[in-house]
């Protein structure tokens, strides 16, 4: 093979390996770009938020499958991934605060439990394995799908009703299976879908995986 044409192939080779942190970083980006347009326009750029809440929530499904079809869902880019997931959410759930108030103060106890919830999440994962978790578990995955219905309904409709309290009930149910995966798992290890699988890993067993979740 002639030298130049092999160095070009392995070059193509790379910056697909790369594809998946360029829409971690995509993500990362629209958190400072979503708190300062809000900081200053508020309410009237309500729309344009919830179109990059969307596109957002894309790259989150993009990365992971991409990551795991070309075979690099390292602990580093999924360590990475979980952070800017958790900045993300953070960020639109302080923007529609921002815009509607009243709607998160209606459940605000429930909002302080699921966010106190994950706050035990952190310690109790540093304390056992002296890192955060990046487990990516499947009801986590359910909860972001409601967490975008959610937003949708604060941003889109001044809506606050069942699609909020489903998104605040799928919380608490998320984050018990994380704190079981990290109460359960032997050793520190990334994306497990679920408490029952950790408890497999703990068994010695091996677990199935699918490529489109995890």
């Amino acid at each position: 093979m002639i030298p130049g044409v092999s160095l070009l192939k392995q070059i193509k080779k790379m910056k697909r390996l790369h594809i998946p942190y360029y829409f971690i970083a995509f993500r990362f980006f629209l958190i400072p770009i979503i708190g300062i347009l809000g900081y200053h326009y508020g309410d009237s750029i309500r729309y344009l938020v919830l179109g990059l809440m969307y596109l957002g929530l894309l790259s989150d499904i993009f990365d992971g499958i991409i990551a795991r079809n070309l075979g690099v869902q390292t602990a580093i880019m999924r360590r990475l991934d979980s952070q800017v997931d958790m900045l993300f959410w953070l960020t639109i759930g302080f923007y529609s605060y921002w815009v509607h108030p009243e709607i998160i103060n209606e459940h605000i106890n429930l909002v302080r439990g699921v966010l106190a919830m994950e706050v035990i999440c952190y310690f109790m994962s540093f304390v056992k394995f002296g890192k955060e978790s990046a487990f990516h578990p499947l009801l986590s995955k359910t909860w972001g799908v409601s967490l975008l219905a959610a937003f949708t309904g604060i941003l889109g409709f001044a809506y606050g009703g069942v699609t909020f309290t489903l998104a605040v009930f799928l919380g608490v149910v998320s984050h018990v299976d994380r704190l079981l995966i990290t109460w359960i798992l032997p050793k520190w290890t990334h994306d497990v879908p679920s408490s029952y699988h950790a408890w497999k890993i703990r068994q010695g067993k091996k677990i199935r995986r699918h490529k489109l979740f995890n």
